[in-house]
C-alpha cells in the first residue's frame, strides 16, 4: 500500500539521487497569463527556461506541481479523471539524451527500491512520424533495451506534444501505461483506446522542435529539452491495486465520509457513484483555488466561473443522493488536513475556504428559487404560444426548447436533470438534443479558455508585453506609494494590447487618485531609468528589500528586477530595458473585480 506522500517522497529521493534539483510548485492561479485560467502543467512557468533562458538551478531540476484541467470536466465521475491532480515533473534542459530518460523512467517504474511495477503490466507508446518528424526509432530501441515487450507506434494525435496554439516548443513523446488486466476490447486494441484496459501514468515529452509562428513549420531547437510528467493520483491507484482513483488515499477518506451522511450509498447505482466522485473532486478543486494566496472567490468570469460551478456541480450532485451541502466544511477540513503540510496557503485561509463555501450554497439555494421563478415564466410562455396555436388550428408540441432549458442553466445554475423532472411533473418534455448543442458550444468555449499557451507569465514573448510587465511594476509602485505596502497584486492579464491589474484596496479609486497613479507612472518613464537584473538567493532579494508577494513559489535563487529607487520585486521577467521604451501609461479603465478587490485597465500610447 502507497500513500501520496510516499510517492512523493521516493520521487523526490530519486531524483536527487541521479542529480537532479527540487524546484517549488507554482501557484494554481497563472500569474499575468490571459490565455490559461489554471496552470494545468508543471511546465507552463518554465517556458522562457525551455526556450533556452538559464534556470537559476541549474539544467536538470523536479517538482510537484498542483494543476487543474477543466477541458475534461464532462468525463469527472468515471474511473480515472480528474480537474485537480498533482503532477511529478523533471526537466533536462538544453539536451535531449531519449536513452538516459527513458531508462531512468524505467528504473523509477519497476525497481524494487521504488514503485516495482513489473514490466509485463507495463505498455508504451512512441511517435509513428509523419511530415514534421521522423519515426521515433531511438525511443523504440531504448525501451526494447529495458525489457518492453508491449510497444505501439502511434501518430501525431497521441504522441506528439505541442503547447495549446502550436506555437512554441513541441516534440514527439513518449508515454507509459499500467495494463489493468483488463481483456482487449478488439484486435487493435492499444492505449489509444479508451476502452479501460490501459491507464497512463507517465509522459516523457522530447523538445526538440518549436514552431515560431502559426502556421509555420516546426524547426530544430537549438537546445532541446525533456519534460516529463507523472500523474500523482493515477500512479497511486494502480499501486495500490484500486479500481478508481478514487478508491484510495484521501480521495477514498472523503467518500466514505460522504456515505456517512447521504442518504444513498455510494456504488447504489452509476448515477450515485458519479454523483459521490464529482463532490469529492469538484471540493478539493474548490479548495486549491479558494486557499490559493491569489483570492480567487466564486463570480461569473474567468477563474471565480469555474470555481462557482464546480460548487454548484457538487450542490446539485449532492442533492441527488439526499447528502446536506453543509457537510461541505468538513470535506475542506479534510483536504486542508491532508494537503496543508506541502501547500501553506490552504492552511492559512482553512477559515476563508469554508466561509465561502457555505456563502455560495447559501447562493445557490436562492438561485434555485429564482431558476424556479424563471421556469415557471418559461411555461407560462408556453402555455400562451399554445393558446393562440390551437386557436389557428397548429399542431402544439408539448416541449420545452433546449435553448430555454441552457438559459436556465447557464443564467441561473439551474441542471438539466431539474428542469426535466419539473418538466414531466407539469407535462413536459424537452429538447434534449438542442439543449446538448448549445451545451457543446459552450464546453468548447470553455476548452478554449482552458488550454493555451503560458510564456513565461505573458500572452506572448513580445517587446510591446514586456513593456506593459514592466508599467505593471511601476503601477504597484505607485499604489504603494499612495496607499502603503500592504497593496499588493491579486493577479494580471497582459497581451500586446494592454494590461490587466488586480491589487487590494477597499474603495474605488478617485478621479484625482487615478491622475496621481498616471503621473507616477509616466514621471519614471520621463526619467528613462534603466531596468536591471539579478540572480540572487531568495534570503539575499528579502534583505534588499525586494517586493515578492508569492514568496512560496520561488527557488531558492531568483531574478530580482530593479527599476532605479522606484521598485525592486521577485519576477521571472521578460521586461523592457529602459523605462524611457514604455513612452506614455494611460489608464483606460478602474473597476471592482470582486469583493476588496480593484482591477485596473491601461495601455502604452
Amino acid at each position: 500500500m502507497k500513500t501520496d506522500r510516499e510517492l512523493k517522497e521516493l520521487w523526490i529521493k530519486f531524483f536527487t539521487k541521479n542529480g537532479f534539483k527540487r524546484i517549488p510548485g507554482y501557484s494554481i492561479i497563472p500569474e499575468n497569463d490571459p490565455t490559461v485560467l489554471f496552470t494545468t502543467a508543471g511546465m507552463h512557468p518554465l517556458v522562457p527556461y525551455l526556450l533556452g533562458e538559464p534556470h537559476p538551478q541549474g539544467d536538470k531540476i523536479f517538482d510537484v506541481q498542483r494543476c487543474i484541467r477543466t477541458n475534461d470536466i464532462e468525463e469527472v465521475g468515471d474511473e480515472s479523471h480528474l480537474t485537480l491532480f498533482e503532477m511529478l515533473g523533471n526537466w533536462t534542459l538544453g539536451k535531449c539524451d531519449k536513452k538516459a530518460m527513458i531508462k531512468l523512467s524505467f528504473e523509477f517504474l519497476t525497481s524494487p527500491e521504488y514503485l516495482n511495477i513489473p514490466k509485463e503490466r507495463l505498455a508504451v507508446t512512441v511517435f509513428a512520424g509523419d511530415e514534421t518528424a521522423p519515426r521515433d526509432e531511438e525511443a523504440y530501441n531504448a525501451w526494447k533495451e529495458c525489457g518492453i515487450k508491449d510497444i505501439y507506434f502511434l501518430p501525431k494525435e497521441n504522441n506528439w506534444w505541442a503547447l495549446g496554439g502550436g506555437v512554441g516548443p513541441c516534440g514527439p513523446d513518449t508515454e507509459m501505461f499500467y495494463d489493468t488486466g483488463k481483456p482487449k476490447c478488439s484486435e487493435n486494441c492499444s492505449p489509444a483506446c479508451d476502452c479501460g484496459k490501459y491507464l497512463e501514468i507517465w509522459n516523457d515529452v522530447f523538445m526538440q522542435y518549436r514552431v515560431k509562428n502559426a502556421g509555420e513549420k516546426a524547426v530544430k531547437l537549438d537546445r532541446p529539452n525533456i519534460d516529463t510528467g507523472m500523474g500523482l493520483e493515477r500512479t497511486v491507484s494502480v499501486l495500490n491495486g484500486a479500481k478508481s482513483v478514487y478508491d484510495s488515499g484521501c480521495l477514498k477518506r472523503v467518500i466514505d465520509f460522504i456515505g456517512t451522511k447521504a442518504q444513498v450509498k455510494y456504488e447504489e447505482s452509476l448515477q450515485a457513484t458519479r454523483a459521490y466522485r464529482i463532490i469529492t473532486d469538484h471540493l478539493r478543486s474548490s479548495v486549491f483555488i479558494l486557499g490559493d494566496a491569489r483570492g480567487v472567490v466564486p463570480s461569473n468570469v474567468g477563474q471565480g466561473y469555474i470555481l462557482r460551478r464546480f460548487i454548484r456541480r457538487s450542490i446539485n450532485c449532492a442533492r441527488n443522493i439526499g447528502f446536506d451541502a453543509k457537510y461541505f466544511t468538513d470535506i475542506a477540513d479534510i483536504y486542508v488536513d491532508e494537503y496543508g503540510q506541502d501547500y501553506t496557503d490552504i492552511l492559512q485561509h482553512r477559515e476563508f475556504i469554508k466561509e465561502e463555501l457555505l456563502k455560495e450554497v447559501d447562493k445557490f439555494s436562492k438561485a434555485l428559487e429564482e431558476g424556479h421563478k424563471e421556469f415557471e415564466k418559461v411555461i407560462q410562455g408556453i402555455e400562451r404560444h399554445k393558446e393562440f396555436a390551437l386557436k389557428n388550428g397548429e399542431k402544439v408540441d408539448n416541449k420545452i426548447s433546449g435553448k430555454a432549458v441552457f438559459r436556465l442553466y447557464d443564467t441561473f445554475g439551474f441542471p438539466f436533470e431539474l428542469t426535466k423532472e419539473l418538466a414531466q411533473e407539469r407535462g413536459y418534455s424537452v429538447d434534449k438534443a438542442e439543449f446538448d448543442e448549445k451545451f457543446k458550444e459552450h464546453q468548447e468555449k470553455s476548452r478554449v479558455a482552458s488550454a493555451g499557451v503560458f510564456k513565461g507569465g505573458l500572452a506572448d514573448d513580445s517587446k510591446q508585453s514586456a513593456r506593459l510587465h514592466t508599467a505593471t511594476h511601476l503601477m504597484l509602485a505607485g499604489l504603494q506609494k499612495m496607499f502603503g505596502k500592504q497593496v499588493v497584486q491579486k493577479g494580471s492579464n497582459i497581451t500586446p494590447e494592454r494590461l490587466r491589474f488586480d491589487f487590494n484596496l477597499d474603495h474605488k479609486m478617485t478621479k484625482e487618485e487615478l491622475t496621481q497613479l498616471e503621473d507616477f507612472v509616466n514621471d519614471a518613464i520621463k526619467r528613462a531609468i534603466p531596468v536591471t537584473c539579478q540572480i540572487m538567493s531568495l534570503e539575499e532579494a528579502k534583505k534588499e528589500g525586494a517586493h515578492g508577494t508569492f514568496t512560496d513559489k520561488y527557488s531558492s535563487e531568483v531574478k530580482v528586477y530593479t527599476i532605479g529607487d522606484v521598485s525592486k520585486e521577485i519576477c521571472g521577467g521578460p521586461h523592457a530595458e529602459n523605462t524611457s521604451e514604455l513612452h506614455h501609461f494611460k489608464i483606460v479603465k478602474e473597476e471592482s473585480s470582486s469583493s476588496g478587490i480593484r482591477r485596473i485597465k491601461a495601455i502604452l500610447d
